[in-house]
């Protein structure tokens, strides 16, 4: 059956205090950043942007921006222990540190955001150079994640103050046809989701739009809970996960485990043909969870029309569900580091404004197959 979503009674009275633009960077926190760089530009096909490290001024840690179309990511690692970047490897080893969010007033996100109950990570801060002014402030959230807000409506510069162009004349990877953050979900601990789902709502003016309990999540030995939060326009939206009873230990018991702690599950990424960039990720060595072939023997009856050749879908494991708006295509990445807690989405969007209900059986059993050959099911 389609996904259904929660009619939106608040149109008329609800007022966004909160006007989010999208997400204008992913900031992770690396063991060593010029190495993930070179990673996400060869692996995944990000550009060259942006450095700052003790050259420009930054004398603690050393950061590289990469862009694909309007997705940016900023490797971050520290050049010296006792400090918080060296801390919060140490802790989570490679993970998302920050969730920056454009918006059109730094200060006024700041300001709404901390009367209403958040914690400030960062005061506005005006940075400036040649190419004009970005005002940054930010936030705490679930576990050591923060939500920055970026201003750049008065900057011209390819990045941010305190970076400089960072090019490679000999390496220019083609791009796989990444185009902007389609979401990112966030693994909370046990009974923490709903609390955290009242901080959206409360602090940032979200809203919840879709809710999946341990009925909907589960197979014979785990399953989860995660509600969809969306900003009030609907440009950002954050699932929030946190584990369920289960047989044995869930997804979600296990990245907590080995993140130490609440962060990041994952990100994904959109593109307007899954089949052209999974086929050139996958050439470029990005490993992908495979579902059974079966998956697709009734495909067509379970989601109805779709305009793409089922045989490409099926070699590439690709996994297709549908909405009362349209219906998406996706598929999720292994971990992309030693510890089993962050992966990538590959997401595209045939009308839908859903996240794979009905995809939710055959990825978790998926994901439990690696779960148990690591030895952590």
């Amino acid at each position: 059956m389609p996904t259904t979503f929660k009619p939106d009674t608040t149109k008329d009275t609800f007022t966004d205090f909160l006007p989010l633009e999208g997400t204008d960077y992913v900031e992770f926190y690396v063991g060593n950043a010029k190495q993930a760089a070179h990673y996400y530009m060869t692996a995944f096909g990000f550009q060259s942007l942006a450095y700052a490290g003790p050259e420009t001024g930054m004398k603690d840690k050393a950061s590289y921006a990469v862009r694909q179309h309007k997705l940016t990511f900023v490797l971050t690692t520290a050049l010296r222990t006792d400090n918080p970047v060296a801390d919060h490897i140490y802790k989570h080893g490679d993970g998302v540190k920050a969730i920056s969010l454009r918006v059109n007033d730094a200060t006024s996100a700041w300001k709404e955001t901390t009367k209403r109950g958040a914690r400030s990570y960062m005061e506005p801060e005006h940075l400036t150079d040649k190419d004009g002014e970005v005002i940054m402030s930010g936030i705490h959230t679930f576990g050591e994640t923060v939500h920055l807000f970026i201003e750049r409506k008065n900057y011209h510069g390819a990045f941010l103050p305190g970076y400089r162009e960072w090019t490679n004349p000999y390496f220019k990877p083609t791009d796989t046809g990444l185009l902007y953050v389609d979401h990112c979900v966030g693994n909370v601990g046990w009974n923490q989701m709903n609390p955290w789902v009242k901080y959206y709502e409360e602090v940032m003016g979200f809203r919840n739009i879709l809710t999946f309990d341990d009925t909907d999540i589960s197979t014979e030995y785990s399953a989860l809970m995660s509600k969809v939060m969306s900003s009030g326009n609907g440009f950002v939206k954050f699932p929030i996960n946190e584990p369920a009873e289960g047989k044995k230990k869930s997804q979600v018991e296990e990245y907590l485990e080995f993140y130490n702690g609440e962060g990041v599950q994952h990100v994904a990424m959109a593109t307007a043909d899954i089949v052209k960039t999974v086929k050139e990720l996958m050439s470029r060595g990005v490993e992908f969870l495979k579902v059974p072939t079966v998956y697709y023997d009734d495909l067509l009856d379970r989601v109805g029309h779709i305009d793409e050749d089922l045989a490409p879908l099926k070699e590439l494991g690709i996994l297709v569900d549908r909405d009362n708006e349209g219906y998406l295509l996706q598929l999720f990445s292994k971990p992309v580091e030693d510890r089993p807690t962050l992966f990538f989405e590959i997401i595209q969007r045939k009308g839908a404004r859903s996240f794979g209900k009905g995809n939710f059986k055959a990825l978790f059993e998926a994901i439990e197959r690696e779960q148990e050959a690591r030895g952590n099911l």
